[in-house]
């Protein structure tokens, strides 16, 4: 009897391993390999060259009483190879990109797809279905499984309702255990396997955005907000969920999904180098782009709006004297914006009634004579409460709106992010999503939409330290635009900050804020700081308003994840460094190869750096002046916290 029983298992084992299906999918260079196993569920692992980095990973979806990936039955395997150039709108980090993969498109029983593709960088799968009319998606399976111990960089929430400014956190894979709070995407995996894996989403339109929480066994798994059915007041700017379905979208049965894609990264510096979002994107589809202007801000939020000195006066605040100043301050830097925040309106409810004090009509005119757009805050419910408003901001004349304190990610908010980039293109106004989710490809499909916070970013004040955030070129930054604003002119160490509206201050060096209008990526780069003070420190400013804020190639020079980072980058024939590094070592030195620079011209490099007293007194600072030529050596050191800019021409 035991036999027989033994032999009816090994033959049901057989059976199981015999009816799975495998195939393999390699990059043009064969490095990164995915195996998709097609059995009683769908499962794939991902490795780079010899080592596996992910295995046993589940993929499903659950449409009305289906679900997908169980029990799958292929009927088509379709391969091919695509290698094509794209081109941004707004070009963040390359004025053109290649885009070159392998697919596999697998067509299953039931009305449904997948298609993985992988990179020479990494690997992306989406789900694509083709039913009539809607249909309900109860949940997605999303599972990764470590088969090692990880280091997990992410930031925590205690639930769907976040600002997405959490500080990351460091949790070793076997100790994230399912009872603790869920991530944000991205995330970013340290395998210790010599690579590291960026995650995160591209794409994502009518559909929730992905979380992720641990499921125990050193494995993680995707949660997803649910579809809001009511909502109840919440203040100014936010709205209670009262009830919920018991789906996570409802949608058109015919449509791709969004892409789940993985960075695979050999060294840090590839993190930062990296294009995934925008390759994996939907392609531009504004007929008219030319309108589009990305630039620097001035913003008086920050400040407190309180310019002082001998050439102000008048009382300072929000009010009309206050910010004419604001644009003269921005024409005379050449500074294309300023941003109004909240105040300019009578209420933060009514977007049509300006604050008397302000004159907003008389500031659009003035602005317009100094050559300077205004951009105009906003709460993201009273967008939707006056949808009418973009059509009258543009006869306004008014060139961009900052919508604020979008606290949601379900599918109702993603597409609430979607009608706006839309409408507001119809218009020619530009969008800062302030107090948002991460990018996830919608600033390609609608180049209009310029920057988003979702960022631990320097209105924190002192909870904004070097520490957290030299990780954001690594992680946040490095799936696209972000909306830090920076730009301090008062810095200061840790253990001494002080900082107060509007004296306000940032924990870093001077050299260090300067440092990230090089390495931080924002279609709309804020100058944060007072103009009184800006005036005061001109050289600095000079340097920092001459910063493109697109770029025509970008290197990444030295980086460590959580440590340091020193970039350069390219727009013409003039070449930008910026470093940054954290407050882990007293000062770090590194010496550069300009192997970058053209053959046989030599170069006049201007340079701010670290002064001798700044690991202790962070506003000292040594601007230097020398000429290099390719080949050359650059010595670069940094104190704690510290930074280097420089520009090349």
């Amino acid at each position: 009897m035991k036999r027989t029983f033994a032999f009816a298992l090994a033959l049901c084992l057989g059976c199981t391993i015999m009816a799975q299906k495998k195939y393999e999918l390699t990059s043009p260079d064969r490095q990164v390999k995915a195996t998709v196993s097609v059995g009683e569920q769908l499962t794939y692992n991902l490795a780079y060259g010899n080592e596996t980095l992910l295995d046993n990973c589940t993929l499903g979806m659950e449409v009305s009483e289906e679900k997908l990936g169980t029990n799958p039955k292929v009927v088509r395997a379709s391969r091919k190879n695509v290698s094509e150039t794209i081109t941004p709108v707004v070009p963040l980090k390359y004025a053109t990109v290649d885009n070159h993969y392998n697919q596999l498109l697998l067509k299953f029983r039931g009305g449904y797809s997948i298609e993985f593709r992988a990179f020479d960088n990494g690997f992306a799968y989406r789900f694509i279905t083709d039913r009539k009319g809607e249909m309900e998606v109860k949940n997605e399976t999303f599972g990764l499984h470590f088969p090692g111990d990880y280091l997990l960089h992410m930031q925590q929430p205690g639930g769907f309702k976040t600002s997405y400014e959490e500080e990351y956190r460091h949790v070793e894979s076997k100790e994230w255990k399912e009872s603790d709070r869920m991530a944000l995407l991205p995330l970013l995996i340290d395998t210790r396997k010599d690579c590291k894996i960026l995650f995160s989403e591209s794409a994502l339109s009518d559909y929730p955005g992905m979380f992720l929480k641990s499921r125990g066994a050193n494995s993680v798994e995707a949660v997803f907000p649910r579809v809001p059915l009511e909502f109840g007041e919440d203040g100014d700017r936010s709205q209670k969920i009262l009830k919920e379905a018991d789906y996570i979208a409802r949608t058109e049965g015919k449509r791709n999904f969004p892409w789940r894609y993985f960075v695979i990264a050999p060294n840090d510096g590839d993190l930062i180098e990296n294009t995934m979002t925008l390759q994996l994107a939907e392609k531009n589809v504004l007929d008219d782009t030319s309108w589009i202007k990305p630039g620097q801000a001035s913003w008086e939020w920050w400040n407190g709006a309180i310019p002082y000195g001998p050439d102000v006066n008048f009382e300072a605040g929000c009010n009309l004297d206050t910010y004419k100043y604001f644009i003269d301050f921005a024409a005379h830097y050449g500074i294309p914006y300023i941003i109004m925040d909240e105040g300019w309106a009578m209420s933060t409810r009514d977007p049509y009634t300006p604050n008397p004090k302000v004159d907003v009509h008389e500031l659009i005119r003035y602005g317009k004579e100094k050559n300077v757009g205004i951009v105009l805050w906003l709460t993201w419910l009273t967008v939707e409460n006056n949808f009418g408003l973009f059509e009258t901001f543009e006869k306004w004349g008014v060139k961009g709106v900052k919508i604020d304190f979008m606290d949601r990610s379900d599918q109702w908010m993603v597409n609430f992010y979607e009608r706006v980039a839309k409408e507001a293109a119809k218009h020619h106004l530009l969008v800062d999503f302030h107090g948002s989710f991460k990018p996830s490809g919608l600033e390609y499909k609608y180049p209009n939409v310029i920057s988003y916070e979702g960022v631990r970013g320097m209105e924190q004040m002192g909870g904004c330290r070097p520490d957290n955030s030299v990780y954001l070129p690594f992680i946040r930054n490095a799936v696209g635009p972000m909306d830090y604003t920076p730009g301090a002119m008062l810095s200061m160490q840790p253990e001494v900050y002080r900082s107060e509206r509007p004296n306000s201050a940032s924990i870093g060096t001077r050299a260090y804020q300067m440092a990230l209008f090089v390495i931080f990526e924002s279609g709309l780069q804020m100058m944060a700081d007072n103009p009184t003070l800006y005036y005061r420190n001109d050289e600095c400013s000079r340097f920092l308003t001459q910063v493109p804020q697109t770029w025509d190639e970008t290197i990444a020079l030295k980086a460590k994840v959580g440590e340091y980072v020193i970039v350069a980058k390219r727009k013409g024939e003039k070449w930008y460094i910026g470093g940054m590094t954290n407050n882990q070592q007293k000062e770090r030195t590194f010496d550069i190869a300009l192997d970058f620079l053209p053959e046989g011209k030599t170069c006049k490099i201007t340079s701010f750096e670290d002064g001798i007293n700044a690991n202790r007194q962070a506003m000292d600072y040594r601007k230097k002046e020398q000429t290099l030529k390719k080949g050359d050596i650059l010595h670069v050191r940094m104190a704690r916290n510290g930074g280097f800019a420089a520009v090349i021409e």
